[in-house]
């Protein structure tokens, strides 16, 4: 297995991917919290940062930024640490350390706060970022993943909810789900996706994209790495000081995105975020759709997303 450390061996193309009808989509780099990270940015306006999450890369949100630059906003995908284009550093996989990365990609692109938007894991650090960094966090949506402390709860109190979730548990053991994630030219990835899917899930063009984006050295590793801490640290100092970190309330107006076949993620463990808002505070449950709401059904999703982006006063 490769040394996390080791940089990406594979083309920029693997990665630095076209979006069909967007010729303006500029790819580069930013420094933030003491690495490198990529994005890809389309549009001019008020800032959105897209947030992909497990496992995935920042082409998930291809259909959300050509829907957002074209309603009027600056929207930009980061790819994680250790993940897609950026730097897959030995160390600083928590979360508390990954939101600091996001809100460092904030400043570095020269804005005062972003609109947060966040898609499983990178849901999780959208929850985590805008409670540590409110003034960095103009707007918080999250699709497919609780609170913090919600999730926590979830795992470890409720018996359908860990057992949906026992991929994570599995990335426990060391090395083997690294090998597991780019044998057969990363096949697993496709197999999770699907399965994880409601009745329309990504297309083979896709499917293939994020296998390759898997097999470039040391991202399988990385990509465990945070779901390694969010377990090991559950009886750890520094998990229990992080939980007690995340009681401080989002005071943000919050989006959340739910699909009702979700089976990674149960719609009770979800629902119940909401008593971690001091704000407005919108639910949407998606009928039919399952863990990946913003690809299996994009216009819906950017439809709900843009209208409550412009929405001046969000509902509670």
């Amino acid at each position: 297995m490769t040394d996390p450390a080791t940089p990406s061996a594979q083309p920029p193309s693997v990665v630095r991917l076209d979006i069909p009808g967007s010729p303006g989509l500029i790819h580069r780099d930013v420094a933030a919290n003491g690495a490198r990270f990529h994005i890809a940015e389309l549009g001019d306006g008020p800032l959105v940062l897209l947030l992909h999450g497990f496992p995935q890369f920042w082409w998930t949100w291809r259909h959300q930024l050509t829907a957002l630059a074209d309603a009027g906003f600056r929207a930009v995908a980061m790819d994680l640490r250790g993940v897609g284009g950026s730097d897959r550093t030995p160390r600083g996989y928590d979360p508390a350390n990954l939101a600091l990365d996001i809100t460092g990609v904030i400043r570095s692109l020269g804005e005062p706060d972003a609109a947060l938007v966040g898609h499983d894991l990178g849901g999780y650090l959208a929850w985590t970022a805008a409670a540590m960094r409110p003034k960095l966090v103009r707007r918080l949506a999250v699709s497919s993943m609780p609170h913090p402390r919600q999730w926590r709860s979830a795992m470890l109190s409720d018996a359908r909810q860990s057992a949906a979730l026992s991929h994570i548990w599995g990335f426990q053991r060391p090395w083997i789900p690294e090998r597991q994630l780019t044998a057969d030219d990363g096949a697993l990835v496709a197999k999770l996706i699907q399965e994880w899917s409601g009745p329309q899930p990504p297309d083979e063009k896709a499917l293939e994209n994020y296998r390759r984006a898997m097999c470039v050295p040391s991202t399988a590793h990385c990509s465990v790495e945070p779901y390694r801490w969010m377990v090991r640290s559950l009886a750890r100092p520094d998990g229990i000081q992080f939980n007690r970190r995340m009681k401080r309330p989002v005071r943000v107006p919050t989006l959340h995105l739910h699909g009702s076949l979700d089976p990674v993620v149960r719609t009770r463990s979800a629902a119940g975020s909401g008593q971690y808002v001091e704000a407005p505070y919108r639910w949407r449950l998606f009928d039919g759709l399952g863990h990946f709401p913003h690809e299996e059904d994009p216009v819906t999703f950017s439809t709900e997303l843009i209208n409550w982006l412009k929405d001046p006063e969000p509902d509670r």
